[in-house]
């Protein structure tokens, strides 16, 4: 092995240690920039090496040096461009789109490179097959997300029995290209076959599992990247790669815990409303209304503040203004903390997203375990816009959120609820908390809502 050899290789290894180091400091909100940003250079500095390694090759490598270069700033550009200009409402369906690019190039790199052993030729499927379902399952999801596909359960007739025949092709064409023909042609056939897979297999999925959807799509991408690294015998995708797809394999286990919902049933479909138009429910007589000056009041004159942010806070994009009342309440001498479910919004760690571009403190922060027992304690549960993760009905059998964790607001001693109407959550049920007698509901957009509450505070100075 030449010197230079020897220094790629421990550019490479440094770049992986990167990877790792970063990957931990995503371990908590406040250390997740730097670990993001630690990542993203280790990603660079391979990126380079690659390109330094092919142009040392001369050649037809110096000319595919060239283009990866090109299309190495070209995606640079256009994902700093998107990430900077989308609204943090949309952020979820962005992640979706990137999963969708990961998967798509990987089962790319299949199709272009010709495999000489028989293991590049089963990595070369595997990669294939994952990155087309990821593709095609991707772009659902996030139309799913971004309201161009329903948010409801798609059922298409005789899906499974096409899905399965779909699995039996692809076994059948998998079986052709490693022991009898390593041709292009068949490689096609299973990126079509895995990408109607992806869509018969993702629309039957409601939006209340599009969290752990999203969650799996992103697992299902570093299995491809890692395949793809495999066939090319690259080291940095090998090992990023299957840092993603374990991260993502673990955090699918916890969002689906969280939901007290096997993956299979998720993966099976058919649960969620969707976003289904808001309706008045019959409970509309039974919920004890609020003023925003009698809400103001309690939060003046509370020990204990617990702020519960959901979907109906990303929604109205109010992020700024949940921070701008819990900094109000802290000068005043409250204790304030968020309570946030694993599964609120539409992706792993969405409202913690919200919040962390808003500035809140991450010492405030709070997940599920963390909060509940502290809500005994707690003289008001702001909650904002969260349905289905403060339903108490999940403590009881035979509904859509039976055994779901939830964030138990209803054991504080008072309860604001903030919410435009009455409307059901994803799994399409009667919030028990609303006519609980401690709960008083606050009618409003939550943007307006929280501004009102903090001049409503404001005047209690």
């Amino acid at each position: 092995m030449s010197a230079f050899d020897t220094v790629t290789h421990l550019v490479y290894l440094a770049c992986a240690t990167a990877f790792v180091v970063g990957l931990h400091l995503m371990n908590t909100p406040a250390t997740a920039r730097r670990g993001n940003q630690i990542s993203a250079a280790g990603m660079a500095v391979a990126i380079l090496a690659t390109v330094v390694v092919l142009v040392r090759g001369g050649g037809v490598e110096a000319y595919a040096a060239w283009a990866l270069g090109i299309g190495a700033a070209g995606g640079a550009v256009a994902g700093l461009v998107a990430a900077r200009v989308v609204r943090m409402t949309a952020m979820p369906q962005l992640v979706s789109l990137f999963n969708a690019v990961g998967g798509g190039a990987a089962a790319l790199i299949a199709l272009g490179h010709h495999p000489a052993t028989t293991a590049a030729e089963v990595t070369g499927v595997l990669d294939v097959l994952i990155g087309a379902v990821t593709f095609s399952g991707s772009l659902i999801a996030a139309g799913k997300l971004a309201g161009r596909v329903p948010g409801r359960p798609l059922v298409v007739p005789y899906g499974r029995l096409l899905s399965l025949i779909l699995a039996v092709v692809t076994v059948v064409l998998g079986v052709v290209f490693t022991g009898f023909e390593p041709s292009a042609w068949v490689l096609i056939g299973i990126a079509v076959a895995a990408l109607v897979a992806g869509v018969l297999l993702t629309l039957p999925i409601g939006g209340a599992d599009m969290p752990v959807v999203i969650s799996l799509l992103n697992a299902c991408t570093g299995t491809a990247v890692a395949m793809a690294g495999f066939v090319l015998e690259s080291t940095p995708l090998i090992i990023a790669g299957a840092l993603v797809g374990a991260a993502g394999a673990i955090l699918t286990k916890l969002m689906a815990d969280a939901m007290n919902r096997p993956i299979g049933a998720i993966i099976a479909g058919g649960y969620g409303t969707g976003d289904a138009v808001a309706v008045t429910t019959g409970t509309a007589q039974a919920v004890r209304e609020v003023t925003v000056d009698d809400a103001a009041i309690q939060l003046a004159y509370a020990g204990k503040v617990v702020i519960v942010p959901g979907y109906g806070l990303a929604a109205a994009q109010a992020q700024h203004e949940a921070v701008a009342l819990a900094q109000a309440l802290t000068e005043r001498g409250v204790e304030v903390s968020y309570a946030i479910h694993p599964v609120a919004g539409r992706m792993p760690g969405h409202m913690n997203v919200l919040l962390a571009e808003a500035k809140a403190p991450y010492e405030q922060l709070r997940d599920l375990e963390e909060s509940n027992p502290g809500f005994a304690r707690t003289d008001v549960a702001l909650v904002i816009g969260a349905n289905d993760v403060t339903n108490p009905a999940a403590r009881r059998p035979g509904n859509p959120v039976s055994g779901m964790p939830i964030l138990d607001v209803d054991r504080a001693r008072s309860v604001i609820v903030i919410k435009r109407s009455l409307g059901h959550g994803y799994a399409g049920i009667d919030n028990e908390l609303y006519t609980d007698p401690r709960t008083a509901m606050l009618f409003a957009d939550a943007k307006a809502g929280l501004a009102a509450l903090l001049a409503g505070l404001h005047a209690y100075a």
